[in-house]
């Protein structure tokens, strides 16, 4: 998946303000609250965690199908 600009934008202010995410990847949705972007081998990723059990998580964004920001 690419990202545009205003995505990139809201991704962005989701991490600032802790807002909760909603991934899709293979068919599955997870809901997460973000925690940072960064590059990873090379591989943009989303570091975020669990929003109940804090379990953290991890995302490629060049694996996701969809993303958008929750309430």
């Amino acid at each position: 998946m690419q990202l545009t600009h205003e995505e990139y934008d809201a991704l962005e202010r989701a991490i600032v303000d802790r807002r909760r995410l909603s991934i899709y990847r293979r068919g599955t949705e997870f809901i997460v609250v973000p925690q940072r972007l960064r590059m990873d081998g090379g591989r943009e990723s989303i570091d975020a965690a669990h929003p109940t059990t804090g379990v953290p998580m991890s995302f490629h964004l060049d694996e996701l199908d969809a993303i958008q920001v929750i309430g």
